[in-house]
């Protein structure tokens, strides 16, 4: 017993050990970011940045809050990640719970088709084709409705529903609810915490996306997101002396001083990140148990 009460320290401690290092390889980048962005854009390109600013300042910020075409961008993403975050959750719910009845005889086989195509895509090209044809592009919705329903999303909220006890909805259903009643009431309440998971999955997949802007809507600047700001920025490396002017023009023009494409770059890093960061932390403990219930029950 003693050889063993050992082996369990010994082995505590290695795990907290590679627990401590994992955190600070993952913690690392961003706070290393966070310095460079509020680090002097000239004092940056000397290097030597690590965890904290050698010479702090707020012009890259400033620089980044100048340029209309970010807040455009900031504007278009919020609004993207709300509208399709809050349709896509009540949609995907009500085909689960629709899927998740026994009365609905066709429940297999649309069941299988969604899981078909999590298996088999179109392509880029036939894609892009059909919502040309449909008239989404070049437009707002064509981040919103192409997407509405995710397979994925729809089987996780339907297997959290078929472990919620069958009893309730019968009962419910003997006191002259409807199926709309039955599903706002009842479901909808008791599936918070995967619900919550599932919102998490698609706000942080709606505000990350740059690439449907860049096919959609490339040409369309009052449509530009800002993750695809932040991926024309990041990508501007070979063109660092342009931007450095054009970042330069914008940080004097709201009262700061010098910038660089380095450092401006890590600005619009945290500030496209900012949001998802402070999000997180309230959707955590729902994250965690509706993931773990939607999976294992059935």
């Amino acid at each position: 017993m003693k050889r063993v009460a050992i082996s369990d320290r010994v082995f505590d401690i290695f795990k907290w050990i590679f627990l401590i290092l994992f955190m600070l390889a993952t913690l690392y980048p961003i706070l290393n970011t966070l310095a460079v962005a509020f680090n002097d854009g000239l004092d940056a390109l000397r290097g030597g940045i690590y965890l904290w600013p050698r010479t702090f300042t707020l012009d890259n910020f400033k620089a980044v809050l100048s340029k209309q075409s970010l807040l455009n961008a900031a504007f278009i993403s919020v609004a993207r990640t709300v509208i399709a975050t809050l349709s896509q959750l009540f949609l995907t719910a009500l085909l689960a719970y629709i899927l998740s009845r026994k009365e609905f005889i066709f429940r297999t086989p649309v069941t299988l088709l969604f899981i078909f195509t999590m298996y088999l895509n179109a392509g880029m090209i036939p894609n892009y084709m059909w919502l040309n044809k449909l008239g989404l592009t070049n437009t707002f919705w064509v981040y919103i409705l192409p997407g509405m329903i995710s397979a994925f999303n729809l089987l996780v909220i339907r297997t959290y529903i078929h472990g919620i006890p069958e009893s309730l909805v019968e009962s419910a259903k003997i006191d002259g609810a409807s199926h709309i009643r039955i599903f706002w009431s009842i479901i909808l309440p008791l599936c918070k915490p995967v619900l919550a998971t599932v919102a998490l999955f698609i706000a942080v997949g709606q505000w990350n996306s740059w690439f449907d802007a860049m096919l959609y809507n490339g040409f369309n600047e009052k449509l530009s997101t800002l993750q695809y700001e932040l991926m024309k920025l990041l990508s501007s490396v070979t063109s660092q002396g342009a931007n450095a002017n054009d970042m330069q023009n914008a940080a004097q023009a709201g009262g700061g001083g010098m910038v660089t494409p380095t450092s401006v770059r890590a600005a619009t890093t945290i500030v496209t990140a900012l949001p998802i960061v402070c999000l997180y932390p309230f959707l955590q403990k729902y994250f965690i148990s509706g993931l773990t219930i939607g999976g294992v029950k059935g």
